[in-house]
């Protein structure tokens, strides 16, 4: 569901800016990295050793491949402060002010769901169930360690996706009546992604239409 776009005030000069939080997923980011790096050789490969139309449906492929690897992979990161969550997502980037998000919802993937009950997914911070189970028997051989006396008292261990949520809920109920908190929601579409992407699809299916 997408909303309006809005443009947010100019911030308050008098007052310093605040530094971000950043939160990206290391797995996704390795992935996409290994992803560019096999599609490249192969793509290179074909383009200098392939005949006929193998070169030009090689470079179509490349150009609508390689951005949408990159926006699902690398491309998305959540950005924090004291004014506001900054969601860069595949496709579009959202800017919510504390003052708009009623709740950061942890499930089968982590949200961030809007008074007006728009719901915005944080891909930067995806949830991993075996994360949560590693934390789990983290925890619960911490807690036999401490109940025996062998060891120090154990903290809560946490997936690193929960930890993440839990900062972003501190902040959220730290910072929520800042004046630059009280901005409007934008919303804005990443078209510099799309473009390219929906220029190798067209290509590409003509190169394919025309045998």
């Amino acid at each position: 569901m997408t909303t309006p776009d809005h443009q947010p005030p100019p911030p308050d000069a008098s007052r310093p800016e605040s530094r971000d939080r950043i939160y990206r997923s290391s797995a996704g980011i390795a992935g996409g990295v290994l992803l560019l790096a096999i599609m490249g050789w192969l793509g290179i490969d074909a383009l200098v050793s392939g005949h006929g139309r193998t070169p030009w449906l090689a470079l179509a492929t490349l150009i609508l491949l390689v951005p949408l690897v990159t926006a699902f992979t690398l491309r998305p990161a959540v950005y924090a402060n004291e004014d506001r969550l900054r969601i860069r997502n595949p496709f579009r980037v959202i800017v919510l002010p504390w003052t708009t998000i009623a709740t950061l919802r942890s499930g089968y993937s982590n949200e961030a769901v809007t008074t007006d009950g728009t719901k915005y997914q944080l891909w930067a911070v995806p949830v991993s169930l075996r994360s949560r189970k590693r934390a789990a028997r983290r925890q619960a051989r911490g807690e036999a360690a401490d109940s025996s006396g062998r060891g120090t008292p154990a903290t809560p261990a946490r997936a690193q996706a929960d930890q993440a949520m839990d900062d972003l809920r501190e902040l959220a109920e730290a910072h929520p009546a800042t004046e630059g908190a009280q901005a409007a929601v934008s919303v804005r579409w990443a078209y510099k992604v799309m473009g390219p992407a929906l220029a190798g699809a067209v290509v590409l299916a003509i190169l394919l239409a025309v045998g």
